[in-house]
């Protein structure tokens, strides 16, 4: 039977890879990360989990071993942050050209400046690479999504690595209490990984990952690109089937008191629940104002995206990333969504909790103010910073 426990951010993830039974796991530690593998080098230790631990030098080698592991059909799970995942650029992009169903949780911390704290811009820089990215809103959706995002990659329809992210410090490693599946349940769920091919194989030495010519290399991206829409199909597919398994459903997308709003924010992470609470003060106030929590950001769910929010007055994205010298990088992606509506809302964009600044209640009300002040007179669409002491 399910039980309850009492977990932070990182064990939950440690928690839904034990469940997902993975067999190989490349560990290096990293700040707000490390406690994901130090928990997962316990339950090996204890015999809970009967997994190899590879303790690695790098967060580079930790993603190359990640590769070799999941070319020999092993289930394969590692986990880093911030400076850690930029180290692992190069493999990271190459994994996804190998289309491995690996999973990596990010306890997402700014990137840039010296900072260990969260903002979304480590994962976020990495949004072209081909992973498929999971944001996190509590505790529980990151066990969750762990073990959902083993199925949806190892789908023959989709094949791509997948990143679980959640708030550095905020969801890391604050503790909540959460449901823990039945390990059977799981297992029936989420059956052991048999990839169709093996491809690393002693008695049939082979070399992957050589150089891709110009005659072929448009058609690998092409491929990914087409896993990445197949993904949108198959995320929801597994959101429904694990809804009925466990009693929580998943998809691209979860919406609150939107379907007769005005107005309605947009928002990513951990920062969802405290809009929530924004949105019923609103409420109770005659407003009519929505939330729209984006739990995949690749692939992007703009058709999803552009039914719910259509018909709306007035959208306001509420992000804790800045593309520099441009928007918030979910702001122009919710924009083309929208842009072929034959009425289209004007769509703002405001950024707040850079560095693990504190997302406020007020700061949330701010831009859900202002959002709703669109519904009345056009705004300019525009990056409004939230919080900047100048």
């Amino acid at each position: 039977m399910a039980k309850i426990e009492v977990l932070t951010g990182t064990g939950a993830a440690a928690y839904g890879a034990k469940l997902a039974r993975v067999e190989v796991v490349p560990a290096y530690p990293i700040t707000p990360q490390s406690a994901t593998v130090e928990y997962i080098a316990s339950m090996i230790a204890d015999g809970e989990l009967d997994a190899e631990y590879v303790e690695v030098e790098s967060e580079n080698t930790a993603m190359s071993i990640c590769q070799g592991a999941s070319l020999a059909g092993c289930r394969v799970f590692t986990a880093t942050s911030s400076v850690g995942l930029a180290y692992m650029h190069s493999p990271v992009w190459h994994a996804a050209s190998l289309r491995l169903p690996i999973v990596m949780a990010i306890a997402n911390r700014a990137i840039g400046i010296a900072s260990l704290w969260c903002d979304h811009s480590d994962a976020i820089e990495l949004r072209d690479t081909g992973w498929m990215q999971f944001y996190a809103e509590n505790n529980q959706e990151i066990l969750d999504t762990i073990i959902q995002a083993y199925r949806i990659a190892e789908d023959k329809r989709v094949l791509l690595p997948a990143m679980v992210n959640f708030d550095g410090f905020y969801l890391s490693h604050l503790a909540d209490s959460l449901e823990i599946p039945d390990q059977e349940a799981v297992d029936k769920f989420l059956p052991r990984y048999k990839p169709e091919h093996v491809y690393l194989d002693p008695e049939r030495p082979i070399r992957y990952g050589g150089l891709a010519t110009p005659q072929d290399f448009t058609e690998y991206r092409y491929k990914q690109h087409e896993a990445q829409e197949n993904a949108k199909t198959v995320i929801t597919e597994v959101g429904e089937g694990y809804g009925k398994a466990f009693g929580r459903k998943y998809g691209l997308l979860d919406e609150y008191r939107s379907k007769d709003a005005e107005a309605v924010l947009v928002t990513m992470g951990s920062m969802t629940g405290t809009a929530r609470a924004v949105v019923d003060k609103l409420r109770a106030e005659g407003k009519a104002i929505g939330l729209v929590k984006l739990r995949t950001f690749r692939p992007f769910p703009a058709e999803v995206l552009r039914s719910l929010l259509a018909g709306k007055r007035s959208v306001g994205v509420v992000e804790r990333s800045i593309s520099a010298g441009s928007w918030g990088p979910a702001f122009p992606e919710v924009r083309a969504a929208l842009y072929d509506l034959p009425e289209r809302p004007v769509v703002l964009d405001f950024v707040v909790g850079l560095g693990g600044r504190d997302v406020r209640l007020e700061d949330v009300e701010n831009a859900a103010r202002k959002t709703y002040e669109a519904v009345e007179r056009r705004l300019e669409e525009k990056t409004d910073w939230i919080q900047v002491r100048l």
